[in-house]
């Protein structure tokens, strides 16, 4: 957001609680995927095949022009173009994956179905089914998060840190931010880009919280599977794993629904041993002992989606509340749709992220 606003010629202005690359962004596992947390064929059933093309359209658009200013910006965060396989597995069997590759390609999204005998023979994997796609990549979410504020930074934006809003309020032209540094901050415009964490100013919205579990394996390159896909599963909770620049594995998963930090810790040890098992089933000539494991949260909602823009009666105050597994794709959508209200403009797409005026 900030490096958004600030190309697009804003005076902006950060202040963050904790400080950067901690939170969200120090936990992700950073498999940017446009794949949405909801396979299409089910995401139409929630919101109409209609809009549920034009999410999963956007979401793929997104990953594209997130890797065109990576590019463009020459940020060194080892990206690395990936194929993903969405795998076989308690919710959506061969026939249903079948289901959900036709209803990719008839929205104009690329789609391979792959039967067990070629997913073994092309990956070496022994699962019923799979989906073949292209264009994902995978990165250093730190690294990113980095580049794109020291480009926001050389555009004269401000960032302090650690400092936390304690009271804002809205007025006809103007947002003042009252901050526990003392000096309050005066401005047209407010993002709120706090991921899950909601502020009292936001409206409640039909949301989750979600623990999940990461590990990372002893760097093994040479028992990578072909083309290091980044796989994950269509199952509940499900496995999400990818391959790092120097040959490591991440994996991720066994998601629970409960926000205790002290007991989701207390259960990194226990959950690395299950993660470890389940990708040494998946995937046996690996190594599979974690070298690292930890752990984070995030929110989910119904549709997987994340709520995008103004909030209802407060023009002023716009927020990302970044749900769904796909934060950081989100998070490209939502610095162009905010960046272009803020300018004037309205996005053909902000109506299937918008909070909805109770």
């Amino acid at each position: 957001m900030a490096e958004a606003l600030a190309r697009a010629g804003h005076d902006v202005t950060c202040i963050d609680r904790r400080g950067p690359f901690l939170g969200s962004t120090s936990a992700t596992t950073a498999l940017v995927q446009f794949e949405l947390d909801q396979p299409l064929v089910k995401f139409s059933t929630i919101k109409g095949r209609l809009d549920a093309t034009r999410a999963w359209q956007r979401s793929r658009l997104a990953v594209i022009n997130l890797r065109g200013r990576i590019a463009e910006l020459s940020i060194d965060c080892n990206l690395a173009s990936r194929p993903s396989l969405y795998l076989a597995g308690n919710m959506l069997g061969p026939a249903e994956l079948r289901a959900e590759s036709n209803a990719r390609r008839q929205a104009g999204i690329a789609a391979t179905y792959l039967t067990r005998q070629v997913l073994a023979d092309s990956f070496g994997i022994d699962r019923a089914a799979a989906i073949l796609s292209h264009d994902n990549v995978a990165l250093d979410p730190r690294k990113l998060t980095a580049g794109l504020l020291l480009r926001a930074l050389a555009l004269k934006a401000r960032l302090y840190a650690p400092v936390q809003a304690t009271e804002i309020e809205h007025g006809r032209d103007e947002v003042v931010v009252k901050t526990s540094f003392g000096p309050t901050i005066s401005t047209r415009h407010l993002v709120l880009a706090t991921g899950y964490e909601l502020t009292d100013i936001i409206p409640a919205t039909a949301h989750i919280i979600v623990s999940t579990w990461a590990i990372a394996t002893t760097s093994q390159p040479k028992s990578l599977w072909p083309a290091a896909a980044l796989l994950w599963e269509a199952s509940e909770p499900y496995l999400y794993i990818r391959t790092t620049a120097d040959g490591r594995v991440i994996c991720g998963g066994e998601d629970e629904d409960f926000t205790d930090e002290e007991h989701r810790d207390a259960l990194i040890a226990d959950k690395a041993q299950r993660l470890a098992a389940k990708l040494g089933h998946l995937l046996p000539k690996l190594n599979t002992r974690p070298e690292f494991a930890w752990t984070g949260s995030f929110g989910t909602t119904t549709s997987g989606l994340p709520y995008i823009g103004a909030l209802p009666r407060l023009p002023r105050i716009h927020a990302v509340m970044g749900y769904g597994g796909n934060g950081i794709t989100f998070s490209q959508i939502a610095s162009e749709m905010v960046s272009s209200a803020i300018g004037g403009l309205q996005d053909i797409d902000s109506v299937l992220f918008a909070f909805r005026s109770p």
